[in-house]
């Protein structure tokens, strides 16, 4: 829960310093990264820490790396407001006129974004898997799991 609530502060944090960045589109779009990616996380945190499901400690640990991820992907769009990289996010860098960054900074948007983007993906549909099978009542996973983010918190 507690990645979900700082994303969100630094998100709203963000949200002062876009008119003075290079390209106050991309950072417009890491502001909302930062938000967005926070409620969802806040979302995820709250429904496993509150209703009955099968989700185990390593679907846990799998939706923990993709917190991780996200925070690396929305500080990576972050500095992208100053790099003006246009590879992974060519509508936005468009509206930004970015004119494209260094080939490092290329590759670190798009391995944050690629890495970001398919842990999400995959910690979702462990979470709906986790909800749609029916809770074990011997092996109360749903306590290991609550071990699990509250050790992170």
């Amino acid at each position: 829960m507690i990645h979900g609530l700082l994303l969100v502060m630094v998100g709203l944090l963000c949200g002062f310093v876009v008119p003075h960045t290079p390209y106050p589109r991309l950072a417009l779009g890491a502001h909302v990264q930062f938000v967005t990616n926070g409620l969802l996380l806040i979302v995820m945190a709250a429904l496993l820490l509150k209703l009955p499901h099968s989700v185990g400690p390593r679907s846990a640990a799998v939706m923990l790396l993709a917190a991780w991820l996200t925070w690396l992907m929305a500080l990576s769009e972050a500095a992208n407001a100053w790099w003006g990289t246009t590879q992974m996010l060519p509508i936005a860098a468009g509206q930004a006129s970015a004119t494209g960054g260094a080939a490092w900074q290329e590759l670190v948007v798009k391995l944050t974004h690629i890495a970001a983007g398919l842990s999400l993906v995959v910690a979702w549909g462990l979470l709906v898997a986790g909800f749609l099978k029916k809770p074990t009542v011997a092996g109360n996973t749903d306590t290991q799991v609550r071990h699990e983010f509250d050790r992170d918190a």
